[in-house]
This record gives C-alpha cells, sequence and structure tokens, in this order.
C-alpha cells in the first residue's frame, strides 16, 4: 500500500489518483473520504463517476497511506469495496479537499440496495424537538431508497426522483456540512421541502374523521386499519395491502378481494417485542430482522396467541418483517398488534408501482390509500430469508440485497461481458462485467404478461446503468421458455452468440459460484433437486447428481423418473403424482387389494382412472420427470396434507416440511425412516433413488393411524439418508472423467427445505464430504441467473484459450446470431 513520494521544500509531498470501485456511491463514500483526507492533512477532491469514486489527493505520503487505510478499513457500513487502485498523479488540485460534481460517461459502478430505516433517523422521527418529527420521508447516508428510485448512475439527486424536490435551506445546509450524517446525503429532505403523503379514497369521494386525537393522515390511516379496513400504502418498492392480522374478518376479506388463494401473508410489526408474542425468535434472527436489508424472515409460530388460520393456511410458520421506511414506523407507532403487509396486487400479478395504476387495480382491494408523491422508479419487492444450518439464507433476493455485485471466483477476471436471462419462475437476471456478477432484484413469473413487461424495462435499466454491450447471451435450454424467446432476440438484436445452459447444472454453478469456487477448481458432486427442469434429449429432470465444474458436468445419477399425468396439470395437482407413484410401484389390484380401507383409495378412485392408464400406457401427455419436487407433492398427498390442488406453487411441499414432528426427527429410531434404495437404470446403468418400500411404509403407516408428523419426519429423514447414501456410492464409483470428489454442492429449490437441508448436510459431513451451500444468492431459480453466467464465461474463456478450430468441449449449446 505504500505511496512513492518525492520530497518538496523538505516534506515528502506526493499527488496520487485513487480510484475505489464496488457498492460506494449512495452510502455516504464521499463525506467518509472528505472527512479522512482533512484528518490526515491532504487537499485535493473527490468525486462520484460512472467507474465508481475518483479521489485525487495532494500530501504527505504518510496522510494518504492513512487515508488508503482508512478506505480499506473504516469505510461506510452500506459500502462495499471491489477494489482500491492507486497511481500518481499530475495536474492542477484545490488548496483544500473538496466534494466535486460528478462526472458522466461509460457506467462501470454498482447501485446501492434500498436500506431500511437506521437508529438515528428512527430516533429523528420520533423526537418532537426534531424538524423532522413525524417526516414520513427521513433518510441519511444510510438509510433510504437507492434502486427504487433511480434513472441512471452516477447516483445523485439528479438521477433519482427526488430531483423533483429542491432542498429547502436547512436541508441544504446539511447537505453541505461534512461534519452531518446527511452530508451529500441525495434523499434529503424535511416537511417543508420533500415528498407529501396523503390520505384519500380511491373513488375520489370526501371523508373525515371525528377523533381531534388523529395527528396526521398517516395515523389516520392506523385507525382505519384498526377498524378492519384495508388500506393501501404507497412503500418504498411499491404499493402494498395492509390490514389488522389479528382480524380473522379483514384477513379473509383481503384474500378474497386480492383473489390470494392460500399463499401465506407477509406480516409486520412495530417491534420484536410484538413479533415474539405470535413467533419464535432467535437471537441471529432477531439480527436479520433489525438489519439494513430486513427482510421477511419465516419464524416459527408461537401458538400462545394464534392469528387467524387465513393468515398462512396450514402453515405454522409466519413472515415477519420490521418496519422499513419511516412511513412504516410511524403508521405503526401505536399499534400493539401485527398487520398484513402484502404486495398491492391481484394474485401473481406484478406489484403496482405508479399512483394511477393503483387507482385502477386497487380500488376493488382498498377504499383508501396512503400515497405521496415521489415517484417509485423500480418495482422492488419485499426479499424473503430465514435461518437455516447456522447460516442466513435468502430465499428471493430483492429490496436490501439487489443488486449488489457478486465478486465472480478467481480465474473469471477476464470473463467477457454477458447477459444471463435466468428462468421463467421467480426469475432474476445477471449481468456480468469487469470479474463481477449483478443479480437483478427478484422479477417474478413470466407467465405474467404484467411481468414480462417488468422484466424488459428492468432488463433496460440495467443495460444502461451498467454500459452493457454482451459478447454473448445466455439463457436455459427450455425452448418453450419466455426468457429464452427473449434471449434469443436479444442476440439477434446485438450480433452475438447464444449459450444455452441446461438447468441443473447452472443450479451447480450459481452455488459454486457464490462459494469462490475457483474457476480452476476441482470437479464436485452438485446435486440438484426442484420441480422441472430440461434435460438432455429432451427428459425432464429435477432430482439430479452431476460431477461438475463450471464448464461441464456428467450425470452420475438421478430420482427415479416417473410420469407427470397430465403434463403442467401435475404441477398443480398433486394427487396425479401420487396416482402416478403408486402405479409405477404396484399397480391398481394391488394397491385395492392391500389399501382399499383407505381414504386416499376412495379419493383415487373417484379420479378418472381409465383415462389415466390409457396415458400412462400410451405416454400421452404423461412425460418421466426425476422431480424431487413431484415427489413431495406425492407424498403430501398421501398423507392427507394437500391432495387436490396447491393454492401456490409450492405448497404441498411446505406443508409436508411444515408437518414434520421434530421430537420423532431428533428421537426416533433411525431404522423408522422410510426406505428408498439405490438400483441402477439398466438401459444408462445410471444409479437411481427408488422409492418403492417408501410407498409401502406409507400406506403401511396410514393404516395404522400413525401421526402426520411422524410420517413426514420419518419421509424427510429417509429421503436424506438416501441422497447421502448416493453421494458415497458415487464417489466409490469411477467416472467417464476418470476422476473422484469429495466436495458435494447443493442446490435447487427443494434446499429452501429447512429440514431436508439440514439433515443432508449433517449426514453429509459426517460422511467427510466438504458441503457447499447458498445463503447469499437463493437456491431455487431466483439463483439461476448466476451459474447460467458462470457457465457461459467459464467455456467462452475456454474456448478462447482453445487454438483457432478446435473444438468446443462443452456441454452447453452455442448458437451463432444468425
Amino acid at each position: 500500500m505504500s505511496v512513492p513520494a518525492r520530497v518538496v521544500s523538505g516534506s515528502a509531498i506526493e499527488s496520487v489518483e485513487i480510484r475505489v470501485r464496488g457498492r460506494v456511491q449512495g452510502v455516504g463514500f464521499r463525506p467518509f473520504v472528505w472527512r479522512s483526507a482533512l484528518s490526515h492533512g491532504l487537499s485535493g477532491n473527490v468525486r462520484n463517476d460512472s467507474e465508481g469514486v475518483l479521489i485525487r489527493v495532494c500530501g504527505n505520503s504518510s496522510g494518504i497511506e492513512a487515508l488508503l487505510k482508512d478506505i480499506h478499513s473504516n469505510a461506510p457500513s452500506l459500502a462495499s469495496i471491489e477494489s482500491v487502485e492507486h497511481q500518481a498523479f499530475i495536474g492542477e488540485l484545490p488548496t483544500t479537499f473538496e466534494i466535486a460534481d460528478s462526472a458522466f460517461g461509460n457506467s462501470n459502478t454498482e447501485i446501492s440496495p434500498d436500506a431500511a430505516l437506521c437508529a438515528d433517523c428512527a430516533r429523528d422521527v420520533f423526537d418532537p424537538f426534531s424538524r423532522r418529527y413525524r417526516y414520513p420521508f427521513t433518510t441519511c447516508t444510510n438509510c433510504g431508497p437507492r434502486l427504487s428510485i433511480v434513472r441512471s448512475v452516477p447516483y445523485d439527486r439528479s438521477t433519482t426522483s427526488m430531483a423533483a424536490f429542491d432542498l429547502c435551506p436547512d436541508c441544504a445546509a446539511e447537505y453541505a456540512n461534512p461534519h452531518d450524517r446527511r452530508f451529500h446525503a441525495e434523499t434529503t429532505a424535511c416537511h417543508v421541502c420533500g415528498p407529501k403523503v396523503r390520505l384519500f379514497r380511491f373513488d375520489g369521494k370526501p371523508f373525515s374523521f371525528e377523533q381531534a386525537s388523529m395527528l396526521d393522515d398517516v395515523d389516520a390511516a392506523l385507525s382505519l386499519i384498526q377498524r378492519g379496513e384495508i388500506v393501501a400504502i404507497k412503500g418504498l418498492g411499491g404499493y402494498q395491502l395492509a390490514c389488522d392480522a389479528t382480524k380473522a374478518d379483514a384477513v379473509e376479506r383481503l384474500r378474497m378481494l386480492k383473489q390470494r388463494d392460500r399463499k401465506p401473508f407477509a406480516l409486520m410489526a412495530r417491534d420484536v417485542d410484538v413479533i415474539r408474542r405470535f413467533a419464535n425468535l432467535t437471537a441471529d434472527e432477531e439480527t436479520l430482522l433489525k438489519s439494513p436489508s430486513a427482510p421477511i424472515v419465516l419464524l416459527g409460530e408461537n401458538c400462545d396467541e394464534p392469528l387467524p388460520e387465513a393468515i398462512a393456511p396450514g402453515l405454522r410458520t409466519l413472515g415477519f418483517m420490521l418496519p422499513t421506511t419511516p412511513l412504516h414506523a410511524l403508521l405503526l407507532r401505536r399499534m400493539s398488534r401485527p398487520v398484513v403487509m402484502t404486495s398491492g396486487n391481484r394474485s401473481d400479478a406484478p406489484q403496482v408501482i405508479g399512483d394511477d395504476d393503483a387507482r385502477r387495480e386497487l380500488v376493488s382491494v382498498a377504499t383508501y390509500a396512503l400515497a405521496h408523491d415521489r415517484d417509485v422508479l423500480n418495482r422492488v419487492d419485499d426479499s424473503v430469508a430465514r435461518v437455516a444450518a447456522g447460516q442466513t439464507r435468502i430465499l428471493r433476493r430483492s429490496r436490501g440485497y439487489a443488486p449488489a455485485a457478486i465478486r465472480l471466483p478467481r480465474g473469471f477476471e477476464r470473463a467477457p461481458q454477458l447477459f444471463a436471462a435466468g428462468g421463467d419462475l421467480k426469475n432474476t437476471f445477471c449481468i456480468v462485467k469487469s470479474g463481477n456478477a449483478v443479480l437483478s432484484q427478484h422479477i417474478g413469473d413470466l407467465d405474467d404478461a404484467g411481468t414480462l413487461d417488468d422484466y424488459t424495462k428492468t432488463m433496460d435499466l440495467y443495460r444502461d446503468m451498467l454500459d452493457l454491450n454482451p459478447d454473448a447471451i445466455v439463457c436455459d435450454r427450455h425452448p418453450g421458455y419466455r426468457s429464452t424467446r427473449r434471449a434469443e432476440a436479444m442476440s439477434r438484436n446485438f450480433g452475438v452468440p447464444t449459450v444455452k445452459v441446461q438447468h441443473h447444472h447452472a443450479h451447480v454453478a450459481s452455488c459454486l459460484a457464490e462459494n469462490g469456487w475457483p474457476l480452476s477448481g476441482d470437479r464436485v458432486l452438485g446435486i440438484a433437486l426442484d420441480g422441472l427442469g430440461y434435460g438432455d434429449n429432451g427428459e425432464i429432470w429435477g432430482g439430479e447428481f452431476l460431477l461438475a465444474d463450471y464448464a461441464r458436468f456428467e450425470r452420475l445419477g438421478t430420482l427415479k423418473p416417473v410420469a407427470m399425468l397430465g403434463g403442467d396439470a401435475a404441477s398443480r395437482e398433486p394427487w396425479r403424482n401420487l396416482y402416478a407413484h403408486l402405479m409405477a410401484e404396484m399397480g391398481w389390484p394391488s394397491f385395492a387389494i392391500n389399501f382399499s380401507s383407505l381414504d386416499i383409495f376412495t379419493h383415487l378412485e373417484d379420479k378418472p382412472r381409465g383415462n389415466l392408464d390409457a396415458m400412462l400406457r400410451s405416454a400421452l401427455n404423461s412425460p418421466k420427470a426425476s422431480s424431487c419436487g413431484r415427489l413431495f407433492d406425492a407424498a403430501a398427498a398421501a398423507m392427507g396434507l394437500c391432495f387436490e390442488r396447491q393454492g401456490y406453487e409450492g405448497e404441498a411441499a411446505a406443508m409436508l416440511e411444515n408437518a414434520v414432528d421434530h421430537d420423532a426427527l431428533r428421537h426416533e429410531d433411525e431404522a423408522l425412516a422410510y426406505p428408498f434404495t439405490i438400483p441402477t437404470l439398466k438401459e444408462v446403468r445410471l444409479p437411481y433413488i427408488e422409492p418403492l418400500a417408501v410407498w409401502n411404509a406409507i400406506l403401511g403407516d396410514l393404516v395404522l393411524k400413525t401421526p402426520v408428523g411422524v410420517m413426514a419426519a420419518r419421509f424427510h429423514r429417509g429421503l436424506a439418508r438416501a441422497i447421502a447414501a448416493m453421494c458415497v456410492k458415487l464417489s466409490a464409483r469411477d467416472t467417464e472423467a476418470g476422476s473422484r470428489f469429495n466436495t458435494v454442492a447443493l442446490s435447487g429449490g427443494c434446499f429452501h427445505n429447512r429440514v431436508l437441508l439440514e439433515q443432508v448436510i449433517g449426514l453429509l459431513e459426517a460422511a467427510d464430504f466438504k458441503v457447499l451451500t447458498q445463503a447469499k444468492v437463493p437456491s431455487g431459480d431466483g439463483g439461476l441467473s448466476l451459474g447460467q453466467a458462470a457457465i457461459a464465461a467459464a467455456q467462452l474463456l475456454d474456448n478462447k484459450n482453445k487454438t483457432a478450430g478446435g473444438n468446443r468441449s462443452c456441454v452447453s449449446e452455442f448458437q451463432d446470431a444468425s
């Protein structure tokens, strides 16, 4: 870190240019540098530009070294430094140290995620002697909106929706005062000059309140919620719908009007003391709730004070968050109960962000709206996380986390610029530039036209912010994915090739990239368990054991492929998977002879069995799939947890996890775990996990009226034991590549299941495997784009290193733009 010095008038003086890259805009980095530079007697300036932050300083070399040390060790809490470079500077500099105007150019910097209300601003909001007392848009350099209000970079007030609000003299003085925490805080505002909040009826009718105790419109909105009204609230990243979570009639009405069948509602509470009355809370979970990211955290229900069943039908897990903005904090100030705080939309549609759209889309759901005149420019949903296996694990990466960059591992420094389109469910996309992977916020399911439009809008924003000129476009192999078709069109527009990546290989690569696995690292055994993904030769995969690195993979094992009766209908109706499994394992005559006394026999007998059996015989609209997700669906249907239809994707699996009796999981004899076996598919010599004995055990337990919680525990433990046994079996087997493995990477949406994840980790570590899991990026399809990008980068780097005309020994498909 030493700085070469020159002697001027007897002192070692140097002029140096320092380039800082990473998440360094909108986090108070320039004021931090200003204070540090002055404290070390330096002159010069600091500015934002499209590369990050540029510092030019003149002074003693020891002072410059001290500044560099501060940058590395004492940067603002919201900053994330990727690199710091310095070189000699020749040119004129100010005689003092200044914050200079931002410079525009080609973009290569990060936009910070939105940050929840900090403790200092919370004190301002609730201090009657503060000029920001009860001001709903109080922020500083340590908190407030970022991504949700930005139009372009560099991140300055003029490039955000705060450009519409000129600073008043008092705010301008704070903005210019280097000793104030609002020094160059771009979202600084107050009652005089900032955004205003307003409570109104969507239908435009006038209304009034009789209570003289109402403090303001925010307080009045709470009174409406306490009376049982549903109120639309314009939040940080879009509109939300709120009601009193303890009033069953209000919750049920919201569920009906929003057309949200059984998917759980998110909850918000004033503080953790309120949360503890309704949910069990560990120290790690409390820390997560109070973090600047402030995600929705999944917590175990506290049965001492239960909430209405309509909050999370059939589940004992609640999703809680703390107030994320001053507006939310003020709203809940005198509320000692939780409120539902769900996205402002009809079920499966994107969250509404525009005021006109809110009036049109939400008028049939909420009578009243608490809105304001600061535009939400970019839709940003709430993030969702849980603590599992001792780590915080992000299940939906959005507000508070996106678009923070992920540094790609060693070996990817010269990776080409890429756009990876992600999948069609729980979509995110990923941009690779300068060795960084930037994942978008959660977009959603692209089968909705509005969500697909939002995907395109957000994609254009990121391309502009990062000045992307891609060398290739990356997508899933599935030819029917909307993301694949968009990627192909983008490839033609840019005149660059398309790289098509196998779905489960992308899951494994996502896990490797998050864990910093080097490009030249050994192959690992990747276990990818999910619902469905397009496999080789048009097969449907979903329970795969892949010997993989970034560039290639070899399929070593799988779950038993079973027919999906009705195709996509099997993903929605669990009974179809149960019927297919039972017919594959024992057939109807054996099932009828042995288990006709069971309720599920009666339920299945009432189905159109003739048509179903004909589909199985002819393989018509019943493709076979090695899907772990459909196995969970079948087991949940058998146990009576979710038989007919899923109200949302993954409901059956969630209910099966939720049903687990944890005492049985911990203490019951391991021999009672359901007995999966591992035979070999003769036609391809591929070991597979066989559930035949499992179905006999489940049906036998139903006959014995074994508690469902015990059965769910036996299923999870049995599957985890089979997964670990498969790893042990494969580790002793020679592969086509002639290499073995001692590291296992776990990915795919089924590993959002806390019970399965913790059981598998424990068994694999006991067998002396190193286990890689996902925490910073979802293991489900929300992390797929990172894996796609890593695979394409590895393959393109590999091809670049080959001699001209050499073979491309990659598993993914390359297509020219033509």
